[in-house]
Protein backbone atom coordinates (compact mmCIF):
# COMPACT_ATOMS: atom_id res chain seq x y z
CA UNK A 1 0.00 0.00 0.00
CA UNK A 2 1.51 3.46 -1.02
CA UNK A 3 2.20 6.04 1.84
CA UNK A 4 -0.99 8.01 0.93
CA UNK A 5 -2.96 4.78 1.26
CA UNK A 6 -1.74 4.00 4.75
CA UNK A 7 -2.42 7.94 5.63
CA UNK A 8 -5.95 7.78 3.97
CA UNK A 9 -6.54 4.55 6.35
CA UNK A 10 -5.05 6.14 9.34
CA UNK A 11 -7.31 9.36 9.05
CA UNK A 12 -10.73 6.66 9.40
CA UNK A 13 -9.06 5.04 11.96
CA UNK A 14 -8.60 8.25 14.07
CA UNK A 15 -12.08 9.72 13.14
CA UNK A 16 -13.80 5.74 14.01
CA UNK A 17 -12.52 6.20 17.45
CA UNK A 18 -12.52 9.73 18.08
CA UNK A 19 -16.41 9.30 17.51
CA UNK A 20 -16.65 6.06 19.30
CA UNK A 21 -14.47 6.80 22.30
CA UNK A 22 -14.56 10.69 22.57
CA UNK A 23 -17.79 11.39 21.46
CA UNK A 24 -17.42 13.23 18.70
CA UNK A 25 -20.45 13.78 16.18
CA UNK A 26 -19.88 12.77 12.56
CA UNK A 27 -21.65 13.95 9.58
CA UNK A 28 -25.92 12.93 9.98
CA UNK A 29 -27.27 10.93 7.04
CA UNK A 30 -30.88 11.69 6.55
CA UNK A 31 -33.50 9.70 7.65
CA UNK A 32 -34.84 8.71 3.99
CA UNK A 33 -30.99 7.42 3.09
CA UNK A 34 -30.71 5.45 6.35
CA UNK A 35 -34.59 3.94 5.64
CA UNK A 36 -33.40 2.94 2.00
CA UNK A 37 -30.04 1.19 3.40
CA UNK A 38 -32.40 -0.69 5.93
CA UNK A 39 -34.46 -2.18 3.22
CA UNK A 40 -31.67 -3.11 1.23
CA UNK A 41 -29.80 -4.71 3.82
CA UNK A 42 -33.34 -7.10 4.64
CA UNK A 43 -33.10 -7.53 0.76
CA UNK A 44 -29.90 -8.84 1.00
CA UNK A 45 -30.28 -11.02 4.07
CA UNK A 46 -33.66 -12.39 2.44
CA UNK A 47 -32.11 -13.48 -0.85
CA UNK A 48 -29.11 -14.97 0.25
CA UNK A 49 -31.18 -17.25 2.91
CA UNK A 50 -33.85 -17.86 0.11
CA UNK A 51 -30.82 -19.42 -2.33
CA UNK A 52 -29.93 -21.59 0.38
CA UNK A 53 -33.61 -22.76 1.15
CA UNK A 54 -34.15 -23.27 -2.06
CA UNK A 55 -31.15 -25.66 -2.93
CA UNK A 56 -32.09 -27.66 -0.06
CA UNK A 57 -35.62 -28.02 -1.15
CA UNK A 58 -34.08 -29.20 -4.71
CA UNK A 59 -31.85 -31.81 -2.78
CA UNK A 60 -32.86 -32.03 1.25
CA UNK A 61 -30.42 -34.57 2.12
CA UNK A 62 -27.42 -32.99 3.20
CA UNK A 63 -25.13 -36.13 1.77
CA UNK A 64 -26.45 -35.22 -1.52
CA UNK A 65 -25.32 -32.19 -1.89
CA UNK A 66 -21.96 -32.73 -0.31
CA UNK A 67 -21.75 -35.53 -3.07
CA UNK A 68 -22.49 -32.28 -5.46
CA UNK A 69 -19.53 -30.27 -4.13
CA UNK A 70 -17.42 -33.28 -4.42
CA UNK A 71 -18.55 -34.14 -7.98
CA UNK A 72 -18.31 -30.85 -9.08
CA UNK A 73 -21.73 -30.93 -11.02
CA UNK A 74 -23.26 -27.66 -9.56
CA UNK A 75 -21.76 -25.33 -12.78
CA UNK A 76 -23.52 -28.46 -15.06
CA UNK A 77 -27.21 -27.69 -14.01
CA UNK A 78 -27.11 -23.77 -14.94
CA UNK A 79 -28.64 -24.52 -17.74
CA UNK A 80 -26.17 -26.17 -20.32
CA UNK A 81 -27.19 -30.12 -20.10
CA UNK A 82 -30.41 -31.36 -20.17
CA UNK A 83 -30.29 -33.07 -16.73
CA UNK A 84 -29.03 -32.01 -13.80
CA UNK A 85 -26.09 -33.84 -13.36
CA UNK A 86 -26.53 -36.59 -10.36
CA UNK A 87 -29.19 -39.10 -10.10
CA UNK A 88 -32.55 -38.49 -8.47
CA UNK A 89 -33.88 -40.61 -5.45
CA UNK A 90 -36.99 -41.36 -7.79
CA UNK A 91 -34.47 -42.31 -10.77
CA UNK A 92 -32.66 -44.98 -8.18
CA UNK A 93 -35.67 -46.60 -6.78
CA UNK A 94 -37.19 -46.88 -10.87
CA UNK A 95 -34.18 -48.74 -11.33
CA UNK A 96 -33.83 -50.74 -8.59
CA UNK A 97 -37.50 -52.13 -9.32
CA UNK A 98 -36.72 -52.79 -12.87
CA UNK A 99 -34.03 -54.66 -11.91
CA UNK A 100 -35.66 -57.15 -9.50
CA UNK A 101 -39.15 -57.13 -12.14
CA UNK A 102 -36.37 -58.66 -14.71
CA UNK A 103 -35.13 -60.76 -12.52
CA UNK A 104 -38.56 -62.28 -11.21
CA UNK A 105 -39.29 -63.06 -14.87
CA UNK A 106 -42.87 -62.36 -16.50
CA UNK A 107 -44.43 -65.43 -14.97
CA UNK A 108 -44.42 -63.20 -12.03
CA UNK A 109 -47.30 -60.84 -10.82
CA UNK A 110 -45.09 -58.93 -8.44
CA UNK A 111 -42.45 -58.41 -11.42
CA UNK A 112 -44.65 -57.45 -13.57
CA UNK A 113 -45.97 -54.85 -11.02
CA UNK A 114 -42.33 -54.00 -10.44
CA UNK A 115 -41.41 -53.31 -14.20
CA UNK A 116 -44.36 -50.51 -14.36
CA UNK A 117 -43.78 -49.10 -11.24
CA UNK A 118 -39.82 -49.05 -11.98
CA UNK A 119 -40.77 -47.23 -15.39
CA UNK A 120 -42.91 -44.43 -13.56
CA UNK A 121 -40.38 -44.09 -11.47
CA UNK A 122 -37.75 -43.43 -13.72
CA UNK A 123 -40.15 -40.83 -15.45
CA UNK A 124 -40.83 -39.42 -12.36
CA UNK A 125 -36.97 -38.45 -11.98
CA UNK A 126 -37.40 -36.81 -15.98
CA UNK A 127 -39.96 -34.92 -14.45
CA UNK A 128 -37.60 -33.65 -11.14
CA UNK A 129 -35.00 -33.49 -13.92
CA UNK A 130 -36.64 -30.34 -15.61
CA UNK A 131 -38.18 -28.87 -12.10
CA UNK A 132 -34.34 -28.90 -10.78
CA UNK A 133 -33.48 -27.08 -14.05
CA UNK A 134 -36.11 -25.07 -14.26
CA UNK A 135 -36.01 -23.30 -10.84
CA UNK A 136 -31.68 -22.95 -11.45
CA UNK A 137 -32.54 -21.20 -14.54
CA UNK A 138 -35.55 -19.13 -14.19
CA UNK A 139 -34.98 -18.62 -9.64
CA UNK A 140 -31.52 -19.23 -8.34
CA UNK A 141 -29.34 -17.90 -11.20
CA UNK A 142 -31.14 -14.38 -11.35
CA UNK A 143 -30.85 -14.54 -7.47
CA UNK A 144 -27.57 -15.04 -7.10
CA UNK A 145 -26.55 -12.61 -10.00
CA UNK A 146 -28.58 -10.25 -7.74
CA UNK A 147 -26.64 -10.91 -4.85
CA UNK A 148 -23.42 -11.08 -6.94
CA UNK A 149 -24.08 -7.79 -8.83
CA UNK A 150 -26.36 -5.12 -7.46
CA UNK A 151 -26.18 -5.73 -4.12
CA UNK A 152 -22.48 -6.27 -3.74
CA UNK A 153 -21.89 -3.00 -6.15
CA UNK A 154 -24.85 -1.35 -3.43
CA UNK A 155 -22.09 -2.51 -0.74
CA UNK A 156 -19.04 -0.94 -2.32
CA UNK A 157 -20.39 2.33 -2.60
CA UNK A 158 -22.02 2.21 1.17
CA UNK A 159 -18.54 1.48 2.16
CA UNK A 160 -17.02 3.85 -0.06
CA UNK A 161 -19.67 6.62 1.02
CA UNK A 162 -18.59 5.71 4.85
CA UNK A 163 -14.73 6.26 4.19
CA UNK A 164 -15.46 9.62 2.53
CA UNK A 165 -18.06 10.38 5.44
CA UNK A 166 -15.05 9.99 8.06
CA UNK A 167 -12.57 12.00 5.73
CA UNK A 168 -14.84 14.68 5.66
CA UNK A 169 -15.62 14.93 9.03
CA UNK A 170 -11.81 15.20 9.94
CA UNK A 171 -10.89 17.64 7.66
CA UNK A 172 -13.92 19.22 9.18
CA UNK A 173 -12.16 19.46 12.65
CA UNK A 174 -9.59 20.56 11.18
CA UNK A 175 -10.61 23.63 9.83
CA UNK A 176 -8.77 26.80 9.65
CA UNK A 177 -5.51 24.19 9.65
CA UNK A 178 -6.08 22.75 6.39
CA UNK A 179 -6.87 24.92 3.13
CA UNK A 180 -10.36 25.38 2.65
CA UNK A 181 -10.00 24.12 -0.92
CA UNK A 182 -9.54 20.90 0.76
CA UNK A 183 -11.99 20.76 2.96
CA UNK A 184 -14.60 21.56 -0.16
CA UNK A 185 -13.25 18.37 -1.93
CA UNK A 186 -14.08 16.45 0.70
CA UNK A 187 -17.33 17.52 0.70
CA UNK A 188 -17.84 16.66 -2.33
CA UNK A 189 -16.68 13.53 -2.50
CA UNK A 190 -18.91 12.75 0.49
CA UNK A 191 -21.78 14.24 -1.40
CA UNK A 192 -21.40 12.73 -4.79
CA UNK A 193 -20.93 9.20 -3.18
CA UNK A 194 -23.42 9.44 -1.10
CA UNK A 195 -26.18 10.45 -4.41
CA UNK A 196 -24.55 6.94 -6.04
CA UNK A 197 -25.13 5.02 -2.96
CA UNK A 198 -28.73 6.74 -2.39
CA UNK A 199 -29.41 6.13 -6.74
CA UNK A 200 -28.41 2.36 -6.17
CA UNK A 201 -30.38 1.66 -3.47
CA UNK A 202 -33.29 3.55 -5.07
CA UNK A 203 -33.30 0.86 -7.94
CA UNK A 204 -32.73 -1.96 -6.33
CA UNK A 205 -36.15 -1.26 -4.21
CA UNK A 206 -38.14 0.32 -7.17
CA UNK A 207 -37.49 -2.83 -9.34
CA UNK A 208 -38.13 -5.59 -7.16
CA UNK A 209 -41.21 -6.72 -9.43
CA UNK A 210 -38.32 -8.28 -11.03
CA UNK A 211 -37.98 -10.61 -7.60
CA UNK A 212 -41.37 -11.50 -7.81
CA UNK A 213 -41.76 -12.72 -11.35
CA UNK A 214 -38.53 -14.64 -9.91
CA UNK A 215 -40.84 -16.26 -7.50
CA UNK A 216 -43.76 -16.78 -9.48
CA UNK A 217 -41.51 -18.81 -12.43
CA UNK A 218 -40.54 -20.98 -9.07
CA UNK A 219 -44.24 -21.49 -8.63
CA UNK A 220 -45.27 -21.96 -12.09
CA UNK A 221 -42.15 -24.99 -11.69
CA UNK A 222 -43.29 -26.39 -9.31
CA UNK A 223 -46.92 -26.49 -10.37
CA UNK A 224 -46.09 -28.34 -13.95
CA UNK A 225 -43.65 -30.58 -12.02
CA UNK A 226 -46.85 -31.58 -9.67
CA UNK A 227 -49.37 -31.99 -12.46
CA UNK A 228 -47.15 -34.74 -14.74
CA UNK A 229 -46.19 -36.20 -11.18
CA UNK A 230 -50.13 -36.49 -10.66
CA UNK A 231 -50.24 -37.62 -14.49
CA UNK A 232 -47.88 -40.37 -14.18
CA UNK A 233 -48.84 -41.62 -10.60
CA UNK A 234 -52.39 -42.17 -11.55
CA UNK A 235 -51.41 -44.34 -14.70
CA UNK A 236 -49.69 -46.27 -12.45
CA UNK A 237 -52.44 -46.50 -9.70
CA UNK A 238 -54.76 -47.91 -13.04
CA UNK A 239 -51.95 -50.30 -14.16
CA UNK A 240 -51.63 -51.79 -10.78
CA UNK A 241 -55.41 -52.18 -10.30
CA UNK A 242 -55.67 -53.62 -13.52
CA UNK A 243 -52.88 -56.20 -12.39
CA UNK A 244 -54.93 -57.27 -9.37
CA UNK A 245 -58.22 -57.20 -11.08
CA UNK A 246 -56.99 -59.51 -13.56
CA UNK A 247 -54.90 -61.67 -10.85
CA UNK A 248 -58.02 -62.04 -8.49
CA UNK A 249 -60.06 -63.23 -11.57
CA UNK A 250 -57.45 -66.00 -12.63
CA UNK A 251 -58.53 -69.73 -11.52
CA UNK A 252 -56.11 -70.48 -8.55
CA UNK A 253 -53.84 -73.21 -9.02
CA UNK A 254 -53.45 -76.21 -6.85
CA UNK A 255 -50.28 -77.59 -5.40
CA UNK A 256 -50.11 -81.31 -6.00
CA UNK A 257 -46.90 -82.60 -3.87
CA UNK A 258 -44.78 -85.19 -5.69
CA UNK A 259 -45.07 -88.75 -4.59
CA UNK A 260 -43.04 -89.31 -1.50
CA UNK A 261 -39.90 -92.12 -2.87
CA UNK A 262 -39.82 -95.39 -0.56
CA UNK A 263 -36.63 -95.24 2.10
CA UNK A 264 -35.94 -98.30 4.55
CA UNK A 265 -34.08 -97.68 8.22
CA UNK A 266 -30.67 -99.43 7.13
CA UNK A 267 -28.33 -101.20 9.33
CA UNK A 268 -27.45 -99.61 12.56
CA UNK A 269 -24.08 -99.55 11.76
CA UNK A 270 -24.47 -96.90 9.24
CA UNK A 271 -22.59 -93.66 9.59
CA UNK A 272 -25.25 -91.49 8.63
CA UNK A 273 -27.37 -92.87 12.03
CA UNK A 274 -29.19 -95.81 10.12
CA UNK A 275 -31.03 -93.72 7.77
CA UNK A 276 -30.95 -93.83 3.85
CA UNK A 277 -33.06 -92.40 1.54
CA UNK A 278 -32.36 -94.57 -1.24
CA UNK A 279 -34.23 -97.36 -2.43
CA UNK A 280 -33.49 -100.73 -0.45
CA UNK A 281 -31.46 -102.72 -2.80
CA UNK A 282 -32.48 -106.25 -3.37
CA UNK A 283 -30.27 -108.13 -1.40
CA UNK A 284 -28.77 -111.05 -2.84
CA UNK A 285 -26.28 -113.78 -1.29
CA UNK A 286 -23.12 -112.60 -3.31
CA UNK A 287 -23.82 -109.17 -2.89
CA UNK A 288 -24.44 -109.21 0.58
CA UNK A 289 -21.03 -111.10 0.97
CA UNK A 290 -18.80 -108.14 -1.22
CA UNK A 291 -21.03 -105.93 1.34
CA UNK A 292 -19.60 -107.66 4.03
CA UNK A 293 -15.85 -107.25 3.09
CA UNK A 294 -15.95 -103.78 2.08
CA UNK A 295 -15.16 -101.36 4.69
CA UNK A 296 -17.24 -98.29 5.37
CA UNK A 297 -16.47 -95.54 3.49
CA UNK A 298 -15.42 -92.14 5.01
CA UNK A 299 -17.28 -89.03 3.74
CA UNK A 300 -14.90 -86.87 1.30
CA UNK A 301 -14.91 -83.18 2.72
CA UNK A 302 -14.82 -80.94 -0.39
CA UNK A 303 -12.50 -78.01 -0.74
CA UNK A 304 -14.29 -74.98 -1.55
CA UNK A 305 -12.56 -71.63 -1.79
CA UNK A 306 -14.77 -67.91 -1.49
CA UNK A 307 -13.37 -65.43 -3.41
CA UNK A 308 -13.99 -63.38 0.08
CA UNK A 309 -10.98 -65.18 0.87
CA UNK A 310 -8.88 -62.90 -0.90
CA UNK A 311 -10.48 -59.77 0.28
CA UNK A 312 -8.38 -57.39 2.39
CA UNK A 313 -9.51 -58.01 5.83
CA UNK A 314 -7.47 -55.80 7.11
CA UNK A 315 -9.12 -52.73 5.92
CA UNK A 316 -12.81 -51.60 4.99
CA UNK A 317 -14.44 -53.92 2.33
CA UNK A 318 -17.00 -55.16 0.36
CA UNK A 319 -17.93 -57.24 -2.53
CA UNK A 320 -19.65 -56.42 -5.52
CA UNK A 321 -22.85 -58.42 -5.85
CA UNK A 322 -23.80 -56.82 -9.55
CA UNK A 323 -22.33 -55.52 -12.28
CA UNK A 324 -22.54 -51.67 -12.15
CA UNK A 325 -22.18 -49.51 -15.05
CA UNK A 326 -21.57 -45.36 -13.96
CA UNK A 327 -23.42 -42.67 -15.58
CA UNK A 328 -22.37 -40.22 -14.23
CA UNK A 329 -18.76 -38.13 -13.46
CA UNK A 330 -16.97 -39.33 -10.50
CA UNK A 331 -18.80 -43.16 -10.23
CA UNK A 332 -17.21 -46.11 -9.88
CA UNK A 333 -17.87 -49.08 -12.33
CA UNK A 334 -17.42 -53.20 -11.20
CA UNK A 335 -18.45 -56.63 -11.68
CA UNK A 336 -20.42 -59.35 -9.78
CA UNK A 337 -17.61 -60.70 -7.53
CA UNK A 338 -15.02 -57.47 -7.62
CA UNK A 339 -13.53 -56.68 -3.66
CA UNK A 340 -13.93 -53.29 -3.15
CA UNK A 341 -11.91 -51.20 -1.18
CA UNK A 342 -13.89 -49.32 1.18
CA UNK A 343 -12.56 -45.42 1.78
CA UNK A 344 -15.48 -43.15 2.73
CA UNK A 345 -19.68 -43.67 3.46
CA UNK A 346 -21.45 -40.74 1.52
CA UNK A 347 -24.66 -41.18 3.12
CA UNK A 348 -27.14 -44.22 3.70
CA UNK A 349 -27.23 -45.12 -0.07
CA UNK A 350 -24.06 -44.15 -1.67
CA UNK A 351 -20.22 -45.53 -0.53
CA UNK A 352 -16.91 -44.15 -1.92
CA UNK A 353 -14.56 -46.58 -2.97
CA UNK A 354 -11.61 -47.52 -4.60
CA UNK A 355 -11.25 -50.82 -7.16
CA UNK A 356 -8.04 -51.26 -9.48
CA UNK A 357 -6.26 -47.88 -8.63
CA UNK A 358 -9.59 -45.92 -9.59
CA UNK A 359 -11.81 -43.86 -6.87
CA UNK A 360 -15.27 -43.16 -7.55
CA UNK A 361 -19.32 -43.48 -5.76
CA UNK A 362 -20.96 -46.83 -6.24
CA UNK A 363 -24.79 -47.68 -4.69
CA UNK A 364 -24.76 -49.62 -1.53
CA UNK A 365 -27.41 -51.77 -2.64
CA UNK A 366 -24.82 -53.53 -5.32
CA UNK A 367 -22.32 -54.52 -3.03
CA UNK A 368 -21.90 -56.94 0.62
CA UNK A 369 -19.93 -55.22 2.84
CA UNK A 370 -17.43 -57.71 4.47
CA UNK A 371 -14.98 -54.96 6.75
CA UNK A 372 -17.19 -51.84 7.83
CA UNK A 373 -15.56 -48.39 8.06
CA UNK A 374 -14.88 -47.33 11.30
CA UNK A 375 -17.53 -45.32 13.27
Amino acid sequence: MSVAGLKKQFYKASQLVSEKVGGAEGTKLDDDFKEMEKKVDVTSKAVAEVLVRTIEYLQPNPASRAKLTMLNTVSKIRGQVKNPGYPQSEGLLGECMVRHGKELGGESNFGDALLDAGESMKRLAEVKDSLDIEVKQNFIDPLQNLCDKDLKEIQHHLKKLEGRRLDFDYKKKRQGKIPDEELRQALEKFEESKEVAETSMHNLLETDIEQVSQLSALVDAQLDYHRQAVQILEELADKLKRRVREASSRPRREFKPRPREPFDLGEPEQPNGGFSCTPAPKITASSSFRSAEKPARTPSRSVHTSTTLLAPLDQPSCKALYDFEPENDGELGFREGDLITLTNQIDENWYEGMLHGQSGFFPLSYVQVLVPLPQ
